[in-house]
């Protein structure tokens, strides 16, 4: 079969792709990916060919962070937020007819095309258009559901996942109209994710369901549409690894901070921060500079600054997971039982924290506010108390030791996909040859 695979977000958001699209060559299917122009590279080195789809990631990861500063600031403000969203969308809709385009172009002959999170409407769109079979990969429960906030009754739940879904539909429908005018398609009148559903495209949830507990019952009359498969990853060794390992032997077992793809503003404060409180608690701290540049901080004694690590392999010889509630980097921390501490930006992250919060397996904070509340002024100098208190949080003994023993009972009772299925999506279609799910798949569409 000839699969194209079309992901855009940062590495987190396309490397379950990536991992899905390798086992499919392996297979020996054709494949064919679509990825941020940043992210061609890091496709071609695990061996897949790869397109450039879609604006530079750093442009639109600078709108990202403006885009949440504001939003907490209005969100009660539909008008504002609708208004937020069409502006952070703007550099993708911008790209919206050329990101058509590749991906026409690239799935002529296809027989299914898969999409990420982003940009599933346009994807959608050129699956009607060429008659193929769509799938999408979701990495946390996109799709309107009662079990995605804890401590909220499900209704009121269902009607807010409702209205955001109608306000990104808005925020795109000019793109898309012009889309769907451009490929001979009728104009539609709703979000893609209902028409998504209502076409009976695979849904694939790569995430686990003990995370958003009852959503697995929700779900259940969707029966094979919907499959939960873990988080899917790579797992791939760096060059750092070795070095690392070898670090973390020589000492306590170190805090690991981590900041995903979203560049943190004062690198330099961050670290004093880090290496301050850390020093006071008598602990070390392991620091992954993900898209931040920390070249110009030294190392200290107890502070050690690195590039990409794995996490499969680094996070089980940790203390504690600090990091920006990424769905991957999240469950890397939950699958090697240590505790953590989420230090969230975006919606999406939230409800990781949430998630975290939920097993009680760690604690969660807004990024902004916790660096404001921690970070040195003349009135609280480098060497206060309440600094100290404050990252204590995440040291504390009760975090620790309560954390460990639920992180790994929660996850242990959970069901996991073994490492030989966590990168094939080919497993999920093969295992369904004869149900309805996989007729859906691969037999000729029927458009509604």
């Amino acid at each position: 079969m000839k699969f194209v695979l079309a992901f855009y977000g940062t590495r987190g958001d396309v490397e379950p792709g990536l991992a899905i699209g390798r086992e499919l060559l392996r297979r020996g299917h054709d494949v064919r990916m679509a990825v941020p122009p940043d992210l061609v590279g890091f496709a071609e080195s695990v061996g897949l060919e790869a397109i450039a789809y879609g604006p530079d990631m750093e442009a639109w990861l600078e709108v990202t962070r403006n885009f949440w500063a504001r939003l907490f600031r209005n969100f009660w403000r539909i008008r504002d937020v609708q208004e937020l969203l069409r502006e952070a969308r703007e550099p993708g809709t911008r790209c919206w007819a050329e990101m058509s385009a590749a991906l026409v172009s690239l799935t002529d002959g296809a027989d299914v095309l898969l999409t990420g999170m982003s940009y599933q409407e346009l994807a959608a769109n050129v699956a009607e258009h060429r008659n193929i079979r769509l799938a999408t990969l979701l990495w946390f429960p996109t799709r309107v559901n009662g079990h995605l906030v804890p401590n909220l009754p499900p209704p009121l739940v269902r009607s807010a996942m409702t209205v955001y879904e109608w306000l990104v539909w808005r925020g795109v429908k000019k793109a898309q109209d012009a889309q769907r005018r451009e490929l001979g398609l009728p104009k539609v009148t709703g979000p893609a994710p209902r028409r998504i559903a209502e076409r009976g495209a695979l849904e694939i949830q790569a995430y686990d369901a003990v995370c958003f507990p009852g959503l697995d019952v929700e779900w259940a009359k969707w029966g094979g549409q919907r499959p939960f498969v873990g988080t899917l990853t790579l797992q791939l060794a760096t060059d750092a690894d070795g070095e690392v390992a070898s670090w973390i032997a020589d000492g306590r077992p170190p805090i690991f901070f981590g900041f995903g793809s979203i560049p943190v503003e004062s690198p330099t404060d961050t670290i004093a921060m880090i290496a301050g409180a850390c020093a006071q608690l008598g602990e070390r701290a392991l620091v992954s500079a993900g898209w931040t540049d920390f070249s110009n901080v030294p190392d200290t004694e107890h502070v050690k600054v690195v590039g990409a690590v794995n996490y499969a392999a680094i996070f089980p010889a940790c203390r504690a997971v600090v990091h920006h509630g990424g769905a991957g980097t999240t469950a890397a921390g939950l699958r090697a039982g240590v505790p953590a501490l989420i230090l969230w930006m975006a919606d999406v992250q939230f409800m990781w924290g949430a998630a975290v919060k939920r097993l009680k397996v760690g604690v969660a904070r807004r990024l902004s506010g916790w660096l404001r509340a921690n970070q040195p002024t003349p009135l609280r100098p480098a060497n206060s108390s309440t600094r100290s208190a404050a990252a204590a949080t995440l040291l504390a003994g009760s975090v620790i030791r309560v954390a460990i023993s639920r992180a790994r009972a929660a996850y242990s009772g959970a069901r996991m996909v073994r490492r030989s299925e966590t990168s094939d999506f080919s497993v999920v279609v093969e295992k369904r040859r004869a149900t309805p799910t996989f007729s859906r798949l691969t037999a000729a569409p029927h458009m509604n």
